[in-house]
């Protein structure tokens, strides 16, 4: 049976909009939103059901949303119309996708292991930057991510739909002290640089494991960081004279499959 919820006053509604608005909020209570049938159903994938579904009034009858509202019900997870209104104030996306749904996040392993391929991102602030990064990790296996406390969160709505569900293919550690991670880290540690650095195509990237290490634009890896990788990598480019000149999803991209076709030209992968 769905339950409805019209006012703002509700206390499941305040709780949901903290959620939706408090980076804070996510940490403390280990959940997220997520945002439409794609983000609900990559879930669904990795974890099953999630713990809510909320639709709104106007959008509840649609197929696909019904569907989800049904096997919800079926299962006997909670399930709840909302006001047109009150569905937009939790609602990211500028058009309302019509449904959301709560989830509680499972706890990443504590410590991040030392002998895993590693993403570590340095002042990541964007959450697009971030999403479309973290879909690039997992993509190229590198299923281990480290966060600077400063980074944008990686399960804020915007992150998420960036992410298109990659975060949940992962292990991510946030507010992670990157410096530290790789003073102990087992393996191969590259920082990409601007200045004294070299090439790509020049580092061999067989080497397992292996810690990439990316940091803001404009502001690249922080000097503490880059200190403690062992080697540092610039990505050669004709047309400019730095790596800050390309986005930092797309230097990462780079790297990483370029490193997956080093390993796979040695039949490592």
């Amino acid at each position: 049976m769905l339950g409805r919820i019209l006012s703002r006053e509700n206390p499941a509604f305040k709780a949901w909009k903290k959620l939706a608005q408090s980076g804070r909020e996510r940490k403390k209570r280990r959940q997220a939103l997520l945002e439409g049938a794609h983000l609900v159903a990559a879930w669904h994938v990795a974890h099953g059901m999630p713990a809510c579904l909320l639709a709104s009034q106007k959008d509840m009858a649609r197929a696909e949303i019904a569907a989800w509202l049904a096997a919800g019900d079926r299962r006997s997870v909670p399930c709840f119309v909302l006001a047109d209104a009150l569905f937009a104030e939790l609602a990211d996306a500028e058009t309302p996708s019509g449904l959301l749904a709560i989830v509680n996040l499972p706890a990443a392993e504590a410590p991040p292991a030392l002998d895993v391929d590693t993403l570590l991102l340095d002042g990541i602030q964007d959450p697009g930057n971030l999403g479309g990064l973290l879909r690039t990790a997992a993509a190229a296996g590198f299923a281990q991510i480290l966060l600077s406390v400063d980074c944008a969160g990686a399960f804020s709505p915007r992150t998420l739909r960036a992410g298109q569900g990659a975060q949940f293919q992962l292990r991510i550690h946030e507010s992670s002290d990157l410096a530290a991670f790789l003073a102990a880290f087992q393996g191969g540690a590259l920082a990409t640089a601007p200045r004294d650095a070299e090439s790509l195509y020049a580092v061999d990237l067989r080497q397992k494991p292996l810690a990439w290490v990316f940091g803001a634009e404009g502001q690249g890896v922080r000097p503490a960081v880059l200190a403690a990788a062992r080697q540092r990598v610039c990505i050669p480019m004709p047309g400019a004279q730095s790596v800050e000149s390309l986005n930092v999803a797309a230097a990462a991209a780079i790297c990483l499959f370029e490193t997956l076709r080093a390993r796979r030209a040695a039949g490592q992968c």
